[in-house]
Order: C-alpha cells, then structure tokens, then sequence
C-alpha cells in the first residue's frame, strides 16, 4: 500500500531505491543509532533487500519516505513487530536524511502511518522505541504526542558492540484524537522544503 500526504508519499521499498536512498544516506551518521550497520553502498543495498524480503513475507512493512514535489526518497519508514492478534505494531527503522530533518517530512510520514494504524486497521496500540541515547528521537516523539513508557536496559548489541538500552514510546487509540491533531497542527504551520 501507498500512503500519501501532501509532503511526502510512503511508497513500498524496492531495490530501486536503494541507490537514492545510499546517495542521501550514507555521507552522514544517520544510522548510529541502528542495530545494523549501513555504512557503504553495500550495506545500504542489502538492508533495502532485507526491507523487501519481509514485506514480501508479510513479517513486516517498510516504505521509502518520497518527496512528493520532485519524487526523491529521502529515508524510510515502517510497520514492525505486528501483532495482528492483539491490533498493535511499532513504527520503526525511520530514518530520514538530514536535509530533510526538522522539517515536514518525519511529521507527515509520523501522521500518515499512526492515521492507517489506527483508522485503516483498527489498532490498539502502535508503539515507538529508540537507543536511550538518541535524544533527538525521544525529543520527536515526546513532541508529537508520545508516551515514554519505560527502558528495556542492554535490549540489543549494536555493530559496534556497545549494548543498546531501548526506550519505549506509544499511542493508543484512546489518544489517537489528540495526537491527530497535534500532529495536524504542526502540518498546518509547515512551509514545503
């Protein structure tokens, strides 16, 4: 499925994007926070084969975040951990080039995944976690309406094998109304990039 917004549109990854996605990802340290490493071309090409491969296999979903006005990719999104059983999923593996930081792109993509979570597949809960040392991720998602609901201590080793501690967030859909309109808020007052 594609979601679009009037920033960006979420189309599903494809090995195409992968050389887009290298050339406005990799000069930076975008993926420190990441539990793999995607440092090289090389890297790059293989984590957009392995977001393939689990939408294909329904284990997951992972789009690339386009620009609509000049179709770019400019980073990626998706739906992990879906629990079908008990309606919830977490948003993850989001990433967007730094160009593009603090600007509509992250919010829009934010709105256009939490509004098919909750109104599109009836979702209870859609949850967030983030390395406890990103604090610009935890800032964003305090921002947007997030709750931080506690710290899963050395959750992951990281490529470099420092062990991670996971800082978990969520909406539920009793505070989805609310959330939707802080998050439309914020669209309202964006300029396009």
């Amino acid at each position: 499925m594609t979601l679009e917004g009037e920033f960006v549109r979420l189309e599903p990854m494809r090995l195409e994007h992968a050389t887009a996605l290298a050339a406005v990802g990799l000069r930076h340290d975008i993926f420190r926070y990441f539990p793999v490493a995607v440092d090289t071309t090389e890297q790059m090409e293989a984590y957009v084969r392995h977001c393939v491969a689990g939408t294909e296999a329904g284990t997951f979903v992972t789009w690339a975040t386009v620009l609509r006005d000049t179709d770019r990719p400019v980073g990626s999104t998706g739906y992990l951990n879906i629990d079908r059983q008990n309606r919830k999923l977490e948003i993850g593996g989001t990433w967007v080039a730094p160009e593009w930081q603090r600007t509509a792109v992250n919010t829009e993509a934010k709105y256009l995944q939490l509004r098919h979570a909750f109104e599109t597949l009836g979702c209870n809960r859609v949850e967030f976690k983030t390395d406890s040392l990103n604090a610009k991720s935890r800032a964003a998602l305090a921002r947007i309406g997030a709750v931080e609901e506690g710290t899963m201590r050395s959750h992951m080793v990281m490529p470099d094998g420092r062990l991670r501690h996971s800082v978990y967030f969520s909406v539920i859909a009793s505070e989805w109304p609310g959330v939707k309109a802080r998050l439309e808020e914020m669209l309202g007052r964006a300029v396009k990039h």
